[in-house]
């Protein structure tokens, strides 16, 4: 995509990175500025926002349709600071936004919004034409590599630019592939960075060899994990390395942590949460008359094969709860995350005291940062896309707000 180019006397604004946040900040500030800006995306991939095109297969979670006091409390411990962003590019917002691009939303049974395409790709194709009738200009296999010493941006290539402003959309860590490497860390040396980490991942488990090879791929359905006091009903993934899945995601955080402080963490699980405490004890203390462990669970409370052989794995390891508490509780102990490469997002990143209100840079005046970059991490469920957009739009009418003082 490109178009004519800018008249001389514009202010020229570099995005660094075409995912959501740097196309969100490069649409606000070319809307909003009008034709006192000429903006200019730079994106190191073929081709922009190739991990929203990668989320969206599967169905596109925009944003979540609960209350904002719980919605804000999904960010964790950055929800202080995430609270300016989230007000003033709430989720209505972005379900508006996404109707003026002509991508209807629906709200699921879980609360979640889709585009009713359920694809990201109509979506992007949308967006990319509005971004283009504004007036971007989007730069693709444009890999930024840091500043030269007399202040211009400097690019894999050879090739410099000279920005009024920039705007870095750089992404996390996570599906690296997709081109986000966090290979941005290194261009920053003076500034305070919390060590990249994943987020909404797995975590592996010590399955035996007979587990793996004839439950690994098998869904869990119909859970409901506990670790800390927190109780998450959902759907898991059993695999070859471990557990992952949304139930887990929803989790990770509080996982992660405790792994990195313990070495190790317990998580349970229940394996019929919809059963009660006295019926779930009544069935399995019934004679078996005969019958082999997998066909009791299967008769009496109607266990999948997955969910028997957790439990065999676990009286195989030497549990000797009984067995109604291990239906209820069964534990498993986590080892280590999964990899960034394999993790949903990216916790860490530049850290909140090296920005002012408007997400400028202090040390480099004329710079701020948007999306995954930032340190925060929320769960899966619409709240990572409706927080990398949000931020998106506070980078752009930071840069706005800082251009009307220079």
């Amino acid at each position: 995509m490109t178009h004519k180019s800018p008249h001389s006397q514009n202010r020229r604004i570099a995005v660094i990175g075409a995912g959501p946040a740097g196309l969100m900040a490069a649409e606000v500030i070319a809307r909003e500025g009008g034709e006192a800006v000429a903006v200019t995306v730079f994106e190191r991939m073929p081709s922009p926002a190739r991990k929203l095109l990668m989320a969206g297969r599967g169905g596109l979670n925009i944003t979540h349709s609960e209350a904002m006091e719980r919605f804000r409390a999904r960010y964790g411990a950055a929800e202080g600071w995430m609270l300016t962003a989230l007000d003033a590019f709430p989720p209505q917002a972005l379900v508006q936004w996404c109707e003026d691009l002509g991508q209807p939303t629906f709200v699921g049974s879980s609360g979640r919004v889709f585009p009713r395409a359920m694809k990201a790709s109509p979506l992007l194709r949308a967006w990319l034409t509005r971004l283009n009738d504004l007036g971007v200009t989007l730069k693709t296999r444009a890999e930024w590599s840091g500043w030269t010493d007399d202040g211009l941006l400097r690019f894999a290539d050879g090739s410099t630019y000279a920005a009024d402003a920039i705007v870095l959309a750089l992404g996390g860590a996570s599906w690296p592939r997709l081109g986000a490497d966090g290979g941005w860390t290194a261009l920053l040396p003076d500034i305070a960075i919390t060590p990249l980490q994943p987020a909404n991942c797995g975590f592996h488990v010590a399955w035996s060899a007979h587990f793996r090879s004839r439950h690994a791929g098998s869904p869990l359905k119909r859970i409901a994990l506990n670790f800390a006091g927190q109780t998450i009903r959902g759907e898991a993934m059993i695999t070859d390395q471990g557990i992952e899945g949304g139930a887990v995601y929803a989790l990770s955080a509080r996982l992660r942590d405790a792994v990195l402080r313990d070495g190790v963490a317990e998580l349970k699980i229940d394996l019929r949460p919809d059963m009660d405490d006295a019926e779930l004890h009544d069935k399995l203390n019934q004679p078996r008359r005969g019958a082999s462990l997998a066909n009791f669970l299967r008769k009496q409370i109607n266990l999948s094969p997955v969910a028997i052989g957790l439990v065999q794995e676990a009286l195989h390891g030497g549990s000797t709860a009984p067995l109604d508490r291990l239906v209820r509780a069964l534990l498993l102990r986590l080892t280590a995350p999964f990899g960034l490469a394999r993790a949903i997002s990216t916790a860490g990143g530049i850290a909140l005291d090296e920005m002012d209100e408007h997400l400028m840079l202090h040390k480099r005046p004329g710079v701020f940062v948007a999306g995954e970059m930032l340190d925060w991490e929320a769960p899966t469920g619409g709240y990572l896309l409706q927080g990398c957009l949000a931020t998106g739009v506070a980078a752009g009418r930071g840069v706005l707000h800082w251009l009307q003082g220079h």
